[in-house]
């Protein structure tokens, strides 16, 4: 699927400091803000016509790979070099992750990559929405840093530039609707508070990783399991979003460890009635109409239970739970590969323990969480998460 070196390359958004020329009462970091920005891309898409979901997923994957490389330049700075030198930067960039991305999907990935990066011509609307979901994820972190920073001299100027740009994307129905305060914004709002709650809350880690950020690194991980199995569109975007947004109700219910959740008589069911009723109050209210159906699938609704890792088409109308979501692999079915998401967030966890521990924080809590996932790592239409499980912990110990 990807290599151990590229899982780090993914990670080690969680350790680029964002604002960090400001007082800030909390950490921002690069993952949250990708996470942010995807989301809002997501809803903002969905208002427009003519998109290509697959191409704003890949160029979505491309602007995160090549930030997570330039990690020491400040936004507005990166963006200014990027128009006088992008030729040269692109190149060092290309340069860095040729090894880790030329070998997947037999050298397709990479050569998209590289075409992403030196024609700009290409997933033009794409390229535009993901920008103004750029430019309202920073808004929002702005909001936060201007709480601390008010003190400050230059604090307007930057507060009128950031308060400005927003003109530059109001043909995008999506930015209008989130700058007029409108319901899409609440959906946004509480998208952005998933970066305070922490993952594996119960136990010191480094890098801390927030679960807006664990749900990014599960669709990254989904979108590549996709590839890999020769996924057709509809099951790629399928897959990548329904692993975006599989931790959102956690923003209304907090995130409850999995040993409480599942020691406990009857908790999780408790716990899943209490989420489907929070969904269905304080979420899918503020869903547009035209995509309620859609996001209440993608969530993983259906049958009055909420199960987003169960494997799943659509078939006449109904929503069918299926064996092998490979039998069902064209559009027209709108599959979901709920097993094999399970595994790419049981990966996800476990590199979150994995990278603390290997930079020394050994809590009991830790230690048995890498033990008990590694039990439930498998092998999924031909994809050893297992493995790959195994390759990082020998490549990052």
């Amino acid at each position: 699927m990807i290599n151990s070196s590229l899982i780090q390359t993914i990670f080690s958004g969680a350790s680029i400091q964002r604002w960090n020329d400001y007082p800030r009462m909390m950490e921002l970091v690069e993952l949250d803000k990708q996470a942010h920005k995807f989301i809002i891309a997501y809803f903002i898409s969905k208002l427009e016509k003519d998109i290509s979901y697959t191409h704003l997923i890949e160029a979505g994957i491309f602007e995160f790979l090549r930030r997570v490389i330039v990690t020491d330049i400040r936004p507005d700075v990166f963006h200014k070099a990027l128009q006088q030198k992008s030729t040269e930067i692109n190149k060092w960039v290309i340069d860095k992750l040729q090894t880790d991305l030329e070998n997947i999907d037999d050298g397709k990935f990479f050569d998209k990559f590289k075409l992403y990066l030196s024609d700009e011509t290409i997933y033009k609307k794409e390229r535009f929405i993901l920008k103004a979901s750029s430019y309202l994820a920073t808004r929002w972190e702005f909001n936060i840093v201007y709480q601390t920073s008010s003190f400050l001299k230059d604090i307007e100027i930057v507060k009128n530039d950031v308060e400005d740009e927003i003109e530059d994307y109001f043909e995008l129905i999506g930015v209008q609707k989130i700058a007029l305060n409108k319901k899409l914004a609440k959906i946004i709002d509480l998208s952005g508070r998933l970066r305070f709650q922490k993952r594996w809350a119960q136990t010191p880690r480094v890098p801390e990783t927030s679960v807006l950020g664990h749900m990014l690194s599960v669709a990254i991980f989904a979108y590549f399991y996709s590839i890999k199995t020769r996924a057709c569109d509809k099951r790629i975007q399928n897959n990548f979003f329904v692993s975006l947004f599989h931790d959102l109700p956690e923003a209304l219910t907090r995130d409850i460890i999995s040993p409480v959740k599942y020691s406990v008589d009857n908790l999780s069911n408790i716990i899943s009635e209490f989420e489907i009723q929070k969904i269905n109050d304080e979420i899918m209210p503020n869903i547009p109409n035209n995509l309620k159906k859609e996001f209440s699938y993608i969530l993983g609704l259906f049958d009055g239970n909420k199960d987003e890792f169960k494997n799943k088409i659509i078939e006449g109308g109904h929503i069918k739970v299926v064996d092998n979501p490979q039998n069902y692999n064209e559009d027209k079915y709108d599959t979901i590969d709920g097993e094999a998401l399970k595994q790419c967030d049981l990966l996800s966890a476990f590199v979150e323990a994995q990278l603390s521990i290997s930079h020394g924080i050994k809590s009991n809590e830790l230690l048995n969480g890498l033990k008990e996932i590694e039990k439930k790592l498998t092998t999924i239409n031909g994809v050893n998460f297992k493995n790959i499980a195994a390759n990082i912990k020998e490549d990052i110990i």
